[in-house]
């Protein structure tokens, strides 16, 4: 029976010093446009979890193509996250690559679907990003 209990507790002394790392690349692309989410999650017994993210939208022409960019506004979103963001030009960009990242998100499933619309001039492309290795 001593052992027996000696057993439980370390079992649960060892769970509740336990921490699970996720990390996750999801990739996507539309005519216009590719796209990269890279997601780190910390899942810790005691609910200390930490996430953050990064994404890219790169695009594929040329900077020359993009010279008469006034405004590009972006969306991406999973089943309960959205971020928008916008951004305007007095001057044509100096790059094709538009960035973001966050501490402090929500977790976000191996498997999840990231919706990405994309707004440019008179332009609009929608496109999905998935993780390919599951």
């Amino acid at each position: 029976m001593k052992k027996l209990v000696v057993l439980l507790v370390t079992m649960i002394l060892l769970t509740a010093c336990s921490e699970t790392t996720n990390g996750y690349t999801f990739n996507g692309e539309s005519e216009h446009w590719e796209a990269v989410y890279s997601y780190i999650g910390k899942v810790k017994w005691r609910g200390e979890d930490t996430d953050s993210y990064e994404f890219k939208l790169h695009y594929k022409g040329s900077l020359e193509e993009m010279s008469s960019l006034q405004k590009i506004e972006y969306t991406f979103e999973t089943f309960d996250m959205r971020v928008y963001e916008s951004q305007e030009f007095t001057e044509p960009p100096s790059t094709l690559t538009f960035s973001g990242s966050s501490k402090g998100g929500g977790e976000i499933a191996k498997d999840a679907v990231i919706k990405v619309n994309v707004k440019w001039n008179d332009f609009e492309e929608s496109f999905e990003l998935h993780n390919y290795s599951k």
